[in-house]
């Protein structure tokens, strides 16, 4: 096994990738839009993918937030709003809008797992500055830090509850760039006091969470040169000590702009620099290969930590269950409506 997460082409393997993956066996998959049409379409997907390693909690992602960013849509899967839905209800009544958070969450997790999705990207515990830029917006649970824990963590409880497992993103924080990383390398030039804000989420939920995401982001505080992605420094110093977080932590997309130079060396850099599992999302061979070609095989403590992130995802279905944390959830958000 070696220590990536790849995306693929279509709506079903190719015999190229099914020859690929089979030999190289990546830690796990993630499934985008391309690669989604109908639940019995989605289903038999994951099931051949799982079949190429005989693993039945292979980690199987999808980027399933609500709002502007969900992958599997209606009308063949409920709609799911955005964070600020949460935000807006917390401000009137925060514990009805930590109980939604948690019925949206096992919600999600209801939805997934009926096709055989097992991780979710989400939830984003960003927390939204008026100077950042919109990549975040209403995504985020809030400006305040302690909220943001508060609706995240109460998101991962009821995906864990549903049989699935979050991914706190984006570590150590993307509330303060100032340009979208998929498309610019953003710089932050805020004092590690101001940076305590935006770390607080993630140091809240550090025990809670088993999966955490990076972000491509320069923090010149506390290095001028490199995205926390790369650099050992934020990785070792700042989220596995200051923040605490001792679980698996997996890099957000390496084929974003923010980050430059061939992929199969920034593959190579972000596990150097200390992340367990790189992501890889396009789904595109010759990217890939070039990146099992550069890779050692896991680690045995990422393969440790990888084994307890995944430990209990993936439960059963239940449409009535299902049905019932939705309306739950929306009779809670009618309060703020």
């Amino acid at each position: 096994m070696i220590p990536v997460i790849f995306g693929l082409a279509g709506l079903t393997l190719t015999d190229e990738e099914r020859r690929f993956f089979s030999s190289v066996q990546p830690a796990g998959f993630i499934l985008f839009g391309r690669n989604i049409a109908d639940p019995e379409q989605v289903r038999a997907l994951t099931e051949d993918l799982r079949a190429i390693n005989g693993q039945p909690c292979l980690p199987i992602l999808v980027d399933q937030e609500g709002g502007r960013v969900v992958r599997l849509k209606p009308p063949h899967w409920p709609a799911f709003p955005p964070a600020e839905r949460f935000d807006r209800l917390y401000h009137q009544a925060p514990a009805s809008a930590i109980a939604a958070a948690r019925s949206n969450g096992l919600a999600l997790a209801l939805t997934l797992v009926d096709v055989g999705i097992n991780i979710n990207c989400a939830p984003m515990l960003d927390v939204r500055q008026t100077s950042g830029h919109d990549i975040v917006g209403d995504r985020s649970f809030g400006s305040d830090a302690m909220q943001v824990a508060a609706l995240g963590g109460a998101m991962l409880d009821g995906m864990a509850a549903g049989g699935a497992v979050g991914v706190v993103k984006h570590v150590p924080g993307h509330g303060r760039a100032c340009c979208d990383s998929h498309h610019d390398l953003p710089t932050v030039d805020a004092s590690p006091d101001q940076l305590l804000q935006d770390m607080a989420p993630f140091a809240a939920l550090a025990g809670k969470a088993r999966i955490a995401m990076t972000a491509h982001i320069v923090y010149r505080a506390w290095d001028k040169d490199s995205p926390a992605t790369l650099s050992p420094t934020i990785i070792s110093s700042v989220i596995r000590q200051q923040i605490g977080f001792s679980g698996l932590l997996l890099s957000d997309d390496i084929e974003m702009n923010a980050l430059t130079g061939p992929v199969a060396d920034r593959a190579k850099a972000a596990i150097a620099a200390g992340c367990d599992i790189v992501l890889h999302c396009s789904g595109d061979m010759a990217a890939m290969q070039a990146i099992a070609a550069a890779l050692s095989p896991i680690s045995q403590g990422t393969l440790d930590r990888l084994e307890r992130a995944r430990s209990g995802s993936l439960g059963s279905a239940d449409p009535a269950r299902l049905e019932q944390a939705l309306a739950h959830r929306d009779a809670l958000l009618a309060l703020a409506a």
